[in-house]
């Protein structure tokens, strides 16, 4: 049985995260003192639209997800890892890939360039359920032109997959996915068309940014997202970083990677269940095991 440890990305913060862990970590004092703020006041006790600020959010998760794998990490015997979008910092840090120091100030500064990179309402996202990917990709060069454009950001399962780009493009593709036959759109709450184009100038800076970071050749192969492919060389990690900003997120093609590569467990760290329903969703047989809270370590 092969196992891989995957990580979620932004979506899934919530006020509370990691105040059961305080006491077994001080890796919450660690990122406070790094970013020169308490995350982990904002982490446990919110305001809840202060958390879900991209540059707070990003941070966050990363860090509930490593203290959480610094708990179980001595139980797993871990093949691969992956993580959704954030994640894949997540995941390259449990590699030893960079220090927890470098990858939670990262991430901080990548939710800032992706934030300023698209003004709000000049962008959005839309998730479209029950909608084949040839159908959607179709719709997305059909209601495209050169400055309004929609793509793919996000395949999440067979049945849901996002796409991201200016406003007027999505609305344009919305019709033709009705025309097509989609059974639902649903217009995302974020504040900005995270994986498109729109996010040109975020990528540049991430790209300057990841230049001044070192960045080891893993000891654990990790799934990146722009490729779904396997990777363990740090100059492969950093182009598939900086490439994943503006990519899509091909966590269907991932996850299908993985069961190739003869895996049939995953364990999801960090807060919420949402990469475990979408595996689910991807590969009924695979055994799937959420760990979010101290209590949740049990399962192992």
């Amino acid at each position: 049985m092969a196992t891989a440890v995957v990580f979620p990305g932004q979506g899934s913060q919530k006020v509370g995260m990691g105040r059961d862990l305080i006491k077994s970590t001080d890796l919450f004092s660690i990122a406070d003192k790094q970013l020169g703020y308490s995350l982990s006041d904002i982490m446990f006790s919110g305001p809840n639209d202060l958390l879900t600020l991209t540059e707070n959010a990003q941070p966050a998760l990363l860090t509930h997800s490593c203290v959480l794998w610094n708990l179980i990490k001595d139980r797993v015997k871990v093949d691969y890892f992956a993580g959704h979008s954030l994640g894949e910092y997540t995941a390259v840090l449990a590699a030893g890939g960079f220090s927890f120091e470098d990858a939670v100030t990262a991430v901080h500064n990548r939710g800032k360039f992706m934030q300023m990179a698209a003004p709000i309402g000049e962008g959005g996202m839309l998730a479209v359920i029950g909608s084949n990917n040839r159908d959607i990709e179709e719709a997305c060069a059909a209601a495209s032109i050169p400055r309004e454009k929609v793509q793919p950001a996000n395949y999440n399962s067979p049945s849901q997959t996002v796409v991201a780009g200016d406003a007027v493009a999505l609305d344009r593709f919305a019709d033709i996915m009705k025309l097509k036959g989609a059974k639902r759109i649903v217009p995302l709450a974020v504040s900005a068309p995270f994986h498109s184009y729109l996010m040109e100038s975020a990528q540049s800076q991430m790209a300057i940014y990841l230049s001044h970071i070192t960045i080891n050749r893993l000891s654990v192969p990790v799934i990146n997202n722009v490729d779904a492919k396997i990777e363990r060389e740090p100059e492969e990690v950093r182009d598939a970083l900086t490439r994943q900003i503006t990519g899509s997120v091909k966590w269907l093609q991932s996850v299908e990677t993985l069961v190739k590569e003869g895996v049939n467990r995953f364990i999801e760290v960090g807060a919420g269940s949402v990469l475990t329903s979408l595996i689910k969703k991807i590969d009924k047989r695979a055994e799937c095991i959420s760990i979010s809270t101290a209590e949740d370590i049990n399962k192992l």
